[in-house]
């Protein structure tokens, strides 16, 4: 059995395979440099959030499967069935060790170790079909290996005293190369039995046992730290004590000497029933009146207080309302995970500890859900307390685009992928590569808001016949991350959604674009050239200016698509030849290099020698209209030189050639056929009649 060790050398991704033994063997003995020791020592005087450039510079080892460098990336070239749990955020090398032995006692354990960090253990344990059999595609293993990942969990679990962390099983899961002497491995550990599963394992209902908190702290004001609760608890005991006082007695001046007797006394009466231990309350009261009262009186009255009264913590000083918003929030964030998307204008959430990795938008049955768990855990919560929750500040704002370009961090590795990804496209324009690199930089570049006067309002069209995979290639230029923000279906007749959708998406795919009217395209260069979104959303008052993220890419098995008159300077339009070769794509190297080309000042906009190419490249798929074909039929312009022509106004000449053809022209008004002529040059005079042209009839005129 061999597993996988990957590295990256300075932004060059490099792979190998090693036999498990061997790999066991290595990670008993460090070499000479001690990185793994030396990333322990950094990791104690590192903040928790800091990424260590000693840890980035160790090699993955990665034990579910074999990978293999290739020109689209990573490919599987097979499975192993070993599946990685992890025990984290360990305090010492104690618990480390007691770790490692609760796993030895398991029958099943393959191995474990200590991780790089010295602050956590990595298992592996072995799993197989009935008939010690593999899957063998990728497809396959990614199910089984998210069936046996819960699996041992579920066998792991009860026998360790520290828990798992839970994570998104995959097959290219790994942990970091590591140095553990002591390591456990047993190479006749139990294989588990596991039938192949057909799909994906559901998400789990969240399970959790509440036990009583026996900290007045956390059960009076759950989710804070210490200090934040006593200053929390002592502010509000404090603001009690000068309440009280005033109704009593409204002439009492609380801020002199004489009167501040009485206020230490209510005020550590109110501390004692809140739970705040009498040192603390000493503490408190003497930073507030530390000007008006020697330390020794105030430690004295704070003392005599505590020796008489009783129900020490049995009475909280907040009122119900502050008590309801503070549990109703630590129970929000025990529990769940929520963030509001941004494009989709829709609240997100997962719940912590399952094995519901992804995020999914709230709905009504997810609001009462949420509801009855919290008064099962005996908190006055209703769906509309939820739902004010879900509709506030307390969620943080997550935008998906910004999210996936940030955390594309990997350095390019210098190769071309974007012409490469072009190339995969069979066609004859040499000129394709060039323009659908501009085309995607600048869709990347308007992701990022780098040009907020301008919209990418340059179109690639795939035009070829039915089971090219067209469709297939515009969804695939977007990673899985964004695959929610892609679509095909946009209905330009409902205007205010197609400007909406602008701002919902990140691609758009024009797909069958011959089929949108005539009568649409007025309105789809509009659109398509719009920067900015300036519309009310559904269930809105006021009208929004919304950030455009959309770029827009068609296809279509007709050649004949292009019907607008003025011209095709907005489309590159490509006649594809063959199958397209949809194989996978390395998404990280893709965009980090869009990323690196638009950071170093490569232009991202087509310029008038592009759309001078592109113009030209089109002019086999323009649409003629009848009108034009008929005048070309009859007539054509007078040349400079020419002595002998007729002046006609556009109405003459249309109604001349529908005369000479007896064909009714319908589709076709008198301001097209004005521009149908001026965009094929014909000489025009302007005459009191109105604008006549000059041409020269070609066919004798029918009688």
């Amino acid at each position: 059995m061999k597993l996988t060790l990957m590295r990256d050398n300075s932004g060059t991704l490099t792979m190998r395979t090693l036999d498990i033994t061997l790999q066991i063997e290595a990670m008993k003995h460090e070499t000479k440099a001690r990185p793994i020791s030396n990333l322990r020592t950094s990791i104690r005087h590192a903040s928790p959030d800091c990424k260590l450039e000693e840890a980035q510079k160790l090699t993955k080892v990665i034990p579910a499967a074999n990978f293999r460098k290739t020109t689209n990336g990573t490919q599987m070239t097979a499975y192993n069935g070993i599946v990685q749990i992890e025990v984290n955020h360990l305090a010492n090398r104690t618990e480390v060790n007691r770790v490692k032995q609760e796993a030895a006692e398991l029958t099943q354990t393959l191995a474990a170790f200590m991780g790089s960090s010295g602050h956590s253990v990595k298992i592996w344990l072995r799993f197989t079909r009935p008939d010690k059999s593999l899957p063998k595609s990728r497809e396959e293993a990614e199910i089984f290996q998210a069936h046996a990942y819960r699996k041992a969990v579920g066998l792991c679990q009860p026998a360790l005293s520290y828990a798992i962390e839970l994570k998104k099983p995959t097959l290219d899961q790994f942990c970091r190369q590591t140095y553990d002497p002591e390591l456990y491995y047993n190479p006749d550990s139990t294989v588990i039995y596991m039938r192949q599963p057909l799909e994906m394992p559901s998400d789990t209902t969240y399970k959790e046992t509440v036990q009583a908190e026996n900290s007045p702290f956390k059960r009076l004001i759950p989710g804070y730290d210490s200090f934040d609760t006593l200053s929390a608890l002592f502010e509000v005991a404090l603001n009690k004590a000068y309440h009280s006082l005033s109704e009593l007695h409204p002439n009492m001046h609380l801020h002199s000497d004489d009167d501040l007797k009485p206020l230490l006394v209510q005020l550590a009466e109110n501390c004692f029933q809140s739970g705040i231990p009498e040192e603390e309350t000493a503490r408190w009261a003497i930073a507030h009146f530390y000007t008006q009262k020697k330390e020794f009186l105030i430690r004295q009255t704070v003392q005599n207080v505590y020796l008489n009264a009783k129900g020490f913590g049995k009475k909280s000083p907040l009122s119900a309302e502050q008590e309801l918003e503070l549990r109703t929030e630590e129970f929000m964030q025990r529990r769940y995970e929520f963030r509001y998307n941004t494009m989709t204008t829709v609240t997100e959430y997962r719940e912590r500890n399952t094995f519901c990795f992804c995020f999914r938008p709230v709905t009504n049955r997810t609001r009462n859900s949420i509801a009855m768990n919290a008064r099962l855990e005996g908190l006055n919560l209703w769906d509309r307390d939820v739902a004010r929750y879900l509709d506030s500040d307390r969620i943080p704002v997550f935008n998906p685009i910004e999210d996936f370009l940030f955390g594309v961090d990997i350095r390019w590795d210098g190769r071309d992928r974007i012409r490469e990804l072009a190339s995969r496209v069979p066609c004859n324009n040499i000129h394709w590569p060039d323009l659908f690199y501009r085309w995607f930089l600048n869709m990347v570049a308007h992701w990022r808001h780098t040009d907020r006067n301008y919209a990418n309002c340059t179109v690639p069209l795939l035009v070829g016949p039915q089971a090219y995979r067209k469709s297939t290639f515009c969804r695939n230029l977007l990673p899985t991350e964004l695959q929610p923000y892609y679509t095909d279906r946009i209905d330009f007749s409902n205007k205010r959604d197609a400007e909406l959708s602008l701002n919902r998406f990140a691609l758009i795919n024009m797909d069958e674009f011959d089929q949108n009217r005539e009568s649409q395209q007025a309105f789809l260069k509009h659109i398509i050239q719009k920067p900015v979104v300036n519309t009310r959303r559904p269930h809105g008052v006021a009208t929004q200016e919304l950030r455009r993220y959309a770029s827009f890419i068609g296809t279509s098995n007709h050649k004949d698509l292009l019907t607008d008159t003025s011209g095709s300077r907005r489309y590159i339009v490509i006649a594809v030849t063959g199958p397209i070769d949809c194989s996978p794509i390395d998404y990280e190297q893709l965009y980090a290099q869009a990323i690196h080309d638009i950071y170093k000042g490569e232009r991202y906009w087509f310029n008038a020698e592009d759309e001078k190419v592109m113009t030209e490249s089109n002019q086999e798929f323009q649409v003629i209209p009848i009108a034009e074909q008929l005048f070309h039929q009859y007539f054509r312009a007078a040349r400079e030189d020419e002595e002998e022509y007729e002046l006609l106004l556009a109405i003459e000449i249309l109604e001349q050639v529908q005369h000479d053809s007896r064909i009714r022209v319908s589709n076709c008004n008198i301001i097209q056929f004005g521009r149908i002529l001026q965009r094929n040059q014909v000489p025009s005079i302007h005459a009191k009649r109105g604008n006549v042209y000059k041409v020269v009839r070609i066919k004798p005129k029918r009688a």
